[in-house]
Order: C-alpha cells, then sequence, then structure tokens
C-alpha cells in the first residue's frame, strides 16, 4: 500500500471512530487530553507502518491497542509516580481490548461527563462539539461568540477539571441526568446546525451531520422515557426526510420550491412515531414543539398548504418556553 493510500485509509478512520475511541480510552482515567494524546500517536505510529504491513482488518481495533499502550507508556514516565508498579499502571489506562469492546458506544456517556454541574455551563456544549463530535475550537467558537483563542483555553481548562473531580463516565440516574440533559441535546443540535452554517466547505457525505444524527437516535434509545430525547430524535429525522429535495449545493430551499416526492416517507413516518412517544410522556419541551412544527410541513398535502392555525399555535407555545428559559438561565447568573 502507497503511503497516500495509507493516509487516506488513516483519514477515513478517523472520521468514523476516531471519537468514539477516544470516549473508550478516556472512561477509565478521566483523563481526555492524555487520550486524545495516545491517540494522535497511534494514528502517526499507523502511518509509519500501514504502507510496509498493510492496513489491519480491524483498524479502529488497532488503533486502540496502541493508543492504550502509549497511555500505560506514559504514566510509568510520570515523575510523580517512580514506583508505580504494574498494577497500579493498569488501573490508569483503558482495559485490555475484548472482541464486544468494539461495539460499545462510550460517546453518550462523555457527553453526560462533559455536561456535569461542575463545569461552567457556557462551556458545557462547545466541550461536548469538541470531545464528541470532533468540531474544531475555530469552528465552534464564532457560534459562541468567542474567539477560538479563548474557546480553546476554557475547553483545556474543562477537561483538566473533569480529570481533577474524578467524573464518573457513565449516563448518570435522573435526578442528576435532568441537569445535564438539556446541554447534551444542545450540542447535539448544535452540531447538526453547524454543518449548513460552516464557514469551510462541507465535509465529504456531511459526517457531522450524519454523526449528530446517529447522537440523537442513540440518545432516544438509550433513554426512552425522556421526551425531549425523543423530540430532538424526531426533529432530526423530519429535516433529514427532505434533504433529498434540497439543491446540489446542500442550501437552505424553501418549502415552497422543494418537490415533495422527493420527501423520504421512511423518515417522515418514523419522525411521527417517535414525536408521538414522545407526546405521550406528557412532558412538553422546545424540542417537541419544534418537530411538531415540522411535521405539520411534512404531512400536508401535496399542493396544499400546511396548516398554518395549528403552526402558529405551535410557534405560541415555543415562544413561552424559550421565554421560560431565558428568565430561569438569567436567575441563575
Amino acid at each position: 500500500m502507497s503511503p497516500t493510500d495509507a493516509r487516506g485509509r488513516a483519514a477515513e478512520v478517523a472520521r468514523e471512530a476516531y471519537r468514539r475511541l477516544v470516549a473508550m480510552l478516556s472512561a477509565r482515567t478521566g483523563d481526555i487530553i492524555a487520550a486524545e494524546d495516545a491517540l494522535a500517536d497511534a494514528f502517526a505510529q499507523a502511518l509509519v507502518k500501514w504502507p510496509l504491513e498493510g492496513v489491519p482488518a480491524r483498524p479502529d481495533a488497532w488503533l486502540y491497542t496502541v493508543a492504550r499502550n502509549k497511555q500505560r507508556d506514559g504514566y510509568r514516565r510520570e515523575a510523580r509516580r517512580p514506583r508505580a508498579t504494574e498494577a497500579e499502571t493498569e488501573t490508569l489506562v483503558a482495559p485490555e481490548l475484548e472482541p464486544s469492546m468494539m461495539q460499545e458506544d462510550r460517546r453518550l456517556d462523555l457527553m453526560f461527563v462533559c455536561a456535569h454541574p461542575s463545569i461552567a455551563p457556557n462551556v458545557r456544549a462547545p466541550l461536548m462539539m469538541q470531545t464528541v463530535l470532533g468540531l474544531e475550537a475555530r469552528d465552534i467558537a464564532p457560534a459562541f461568540l468567542l474567539s477560538s483563542t479563548a474557546l480553546a483555553q476554557r475547553l483545556v481548562r474543562a477537561k483538566k477539571k473533569i480529570k481533577a473531580a474524578a467524573i464518573p463516565f457513565a449516563v448518570p440516574e435522573a435526578g442528576e441526568r435532568a441537569q445535564r440533559l438539556g446541554a447534551v441535546l444542545e450540542a447535539i443540535y448544535g452540531a447538526y446546525s453547524l454543518d449548513w452554517f460552516a464557514s469551510r466547505p462541507a465535509r465529504d457525505d456531511g459526517p457531522l451531520r450524519n454523526e449528530a444524527t446517529f447522537l440523537a437516535s442513540l440518545l432516544a434509545r438509550w433513554l426512552p422515557n425522556e421526551a425531549e430525547a425523543l423530540g430532538l430524535h424526531a426533529l432530526l429525522l423530519f429535516s433529514e426526510a427532505r434533504r433529498p429535495a434540497r439543491d446540489a449545493a446542500e442550501r437552505f430551499t424553501p418549502l415552497s420550491e422543494q418537490d415533495m416526492s422527493l420527501w423520504d416517507p421512511k423518515a417522515i413516518a418514523a419522525g411521527v412515531g417517535t414525536l408521538t412517544r414522545a407526546h405521550e410522556l406528557g412532558a412538553l419541551g422546545r424540542f417537541q414543539l419544534e418537530a411538531a412544527i415540522q411535521s405539520v410541513h411534512c404531512l400536508r398535502e401535496p399542493g396544499q398548504p400546511p396548516d398554518w392555525s395549528a403552526i402558529s399555535q405551535l410557534y405560541a407555545g415555543l415562544l413561552q418556553i424559550c421565554l421560560l428559559y431565558t428568565s430561569d438561565a438569567a436567575d441563575e447568573r
């Protein structure tokens, strides 16, 4: 294999598995920075070895194992742990790879870690967008009216705090989960939205959008009794259903100009079913209302206008929720 082919394969694996591997490597240690550094070293080693030895059958498993060994070597070299035993070192690194592990997905665990109350509220969403969704600080900063340098510094401080506080890598129980879920939902939706407004050219086949949609689906499956998690998933399903009717440049196209025959009926049906389950839980929220607005547009008859009265009522409810959220945020400050 040529170096060019090896680089292409490494880039492909990075798009598909990088953030999943970071979550797996940092789950035990809580050290996100060390996990990112170890994985970067593993990719550098892949660029040297894969052209000579070929790409492994499971490149993600290969990278995990190499990065894990890098973690272990790093902890052994730490001056503050000169007498660390093998057993002590093993407690600080990711576990040995088991066949079932590559099927696990610890990204939601990592998102709830980033949404922990000890992390500043204004850092939680950008921290998730960088750590779990792979966005660079320069891509995120404009959405939060910050310079990329200032945001990067905040993100590093937050990662260090996660390690120092030994925050457990797990989806919390219901009571604590309620405090963190909103930030998780905002981060997923924010990443999905950034794919439309990115200042750089869109990534191949919209992997950021795909990643956000997948995480919304995963969250809805993990938390089937959280109405807003279902609401976000429904909202993205309705949006994705209309994608085939947009222009070739993936720009916004007014609904009145879209060919409804190109909309994906399976995605619309899935969105309706998911939104119905959310409504049955009796906990109305922002994402459910946004999804409901989209459902009115998606369910209209071809050639007919949507039910503007229903849309007006839904927007009125959304406005009330937004005003309440703004008031609560002001009280917290």
